[in-house]
This record gives C-alpha cells, sequence and structure tokens, in this order.
C-alpha cells in the first residue's frame, strides 16, 4: 500500500512538494538512490534489484534534460498482463522523467498503476487499471493532496475489492491528512544542511508520527495477510521542486521516531 502526499501551493518560495512512501514484500532486494542506470545518466532514483526499474525517479534537468521533474509509482489495481507479454512497471518512472509519452506506449503489457509526475508548476497522475481499461490523467488541485493504490483521493476507475485493505488506505489518508495540516508548510531550500533544517515538523510525522506499525492508521507500516509473507515500509523520500531546483531526503525504514536520524540527502 503505497502512498503519496502531494502539497501545491503555487505562490509559495518551493510551490511543490511530495512525500512518497515505498510500501514493499520483505526481502524483495533494493539498493538506495543513485545514478544506476548507463543509458539515463543523469536520472537518480532506488534501483529495485529484482526488475532494475525504480519507484521513484529524479530528473534534476539540463542542456540534455528536461526537468526538474520527479516521477512516482504506486501499483494500482484492476487486470493483471498476460504473464508472458508482462514488462515491469518500474520502468515507467524512468521513461517519465526523461519526457516520454507513456500513453504511446502499449500498456496492455503492463499491470496497472498510478504515476505521479511532479515539476515545480504543479502535479499530474496518470492511471492505467490493465487490460480493458483506459489510460487516465488528472491535475492535482492546489493545497495537499493524497496518492494511494486505488488511485488519487481513492477515486480511481479500477478499485480493489478488499474491504481491509480500502479501510486501511482510508484511515491512513485521514490521519495524515489531518497531521500535515496541523504543522506550518515546509519550505525546503535546496541549501538547508539537513532534513531537521529543511522538512521541520513535517519530519516526525512522516517518520510515523508514533503510530505502531500495524496501527490501522500507520504510514510506516508492517502487515502479515495470513500467507506467510511480510508486507511492509521500506524507505521514505521527501523531494521539493522549485526555482531553486531539487531538494530530495531519503531513509530506509525503520526512521528513528522524532525525524532527525536515519535521513541522508540525496546529491542531484
Amino acid at each position: 500500500m503505497c502512498t503519496a502526499f502531494v502539497s501545491i501551493e503555487p505562490a509559495a518560495a518551493v510551490p511543490v512538494l511530495l512525500l512518497s512512501v515505498r510500501d514493499e514484500y520483505a526481502g524483495r532486494r533494493w539498493a538506495p538512490p543513485g545514478r544506476h542506470w548507463p543509458a539515463q545518466p543523469s536520472a537518480v532514483g532506488g534501483l529495485d534489484l529484482v526488475a532494475g526499474g525504480t519507484w521513484l525517479a529524479v530528473e534534476p534537468g539540463g542542456a540534455d534534460a528536461p526537468g526538474p521533474v520527479a516521477a512516482c509509482l504506486l501499483n494500482g489495481f484492476g487486470t493483471l498482463a498476460p504473464e508472458e507479454a508482462r514488462l515491469s512497471r518500474g520502468e515507467l518512472p524512468l521513461l517519465a522523467v526523461r519526457g516520454g509519452r507513456i500513453d504511446e506506449l502499449d500498456l496492455d503489457r503492463y499491470d496497472p498503476f498510478h504515476l505521479v509526475l511532479v515539476r515545480p508548476a504543479g502535479a499530474r497522475v496518470l492511471s492505467w487499471g490493465g487490460t480493458g481499461s483506459r489510460l487516465t490523467g488528472l491535475e492535482l488541485p492546489t493545497g495537499l493532496s493524497v496518492v494511494l493504490n486505488d488511485g488519487p483521493e481513492g477515486l480511481a476507475e479500477n478499485r480493489t475489492a478488499s474491504a481491509r485493505i480500502r479501510t486501511l488506505m482510508a484511515a491512513r489518508a485521514a490521519h495524515f491528512r489531518a497531521r500535515f495540516a496541523a504543522v506550518p508548510r515546509p519550505r525546503p531550500r535546496p541549501g538547508a544542511a539537513t532534513a531537521e533544517e529543511a522538512w521541520g515538523g513535517w519530519l516526525p510525522i512522516v517518520a510515523g508520527d508514533g503510530l505502531a506499525l500495524d496501527d490501522p492508521a500507520a504510514l510506516i507500516q508492517r502487515r502479515e495477510f495470513g500467507d506467510g509473507r511480510i508486507w511492509g515500509s521500506s524507505s521514505v523520500s521527501l523531494l521539493a521542486l522549485g526555482a531553486d531546483g531539487v531538494r530530495y531526503d531519503f531513509a530506509a525504514v525503520p526512521v528513528e521516531p522524532a525525524g532527525r536520524e536515519g535521513w541522508r540527502r540525496v546529491e542531484l
């Protein structure tokens, strides 16, 4: 149950903020953000060591690349691609940040997804519900939005049939929307020395807000769904996009509860 929160304030010094929490099966191997793709040397992101793609890619921009732009991937619900033809969704963020057209792909070869594209000018979510569906796009409004595996605000055309998962996603969205609204919006300048300095009151909230890992509203979570496998949060990313460029702070889970330790600034 990956989750992304996007804060858009066009008049702010840093107009777009992105919080991305990656949830995955325990034991799936990955590497922290870096320049992992020789064919796309300016792109930065964490590396999925199983399929070779990423869950979040950042393109800082330059003479030969669009930017700054970031793309965050969430799994969706719907019809899975045929196993013999399936392609990894992890290539989609990399394609998106180099300006590729997702709508020109043979999407029937991809399992359902939501792709959050953020730039200093705003954010857009592309949603695909699998074979037989259609690709949809939604511009996120000013203010704070949440994107779940059920899509923006949980309102995708294709949503989970599981009442339990719907309940967990709704609890997470409601709790953390209220908590972020209760503290001042950060102004994370690229030159801030530490994550604490950059993100202020958001940081302990992002670190889990003191909730137990199995709390229905937990942002940082660990759950057993009864099949012997463990599902939980593996990493947290915080990005700020503005006229000064991109700031990217990253932490592997677990994160120190006060949010002051475990973070590193990703060089772009």
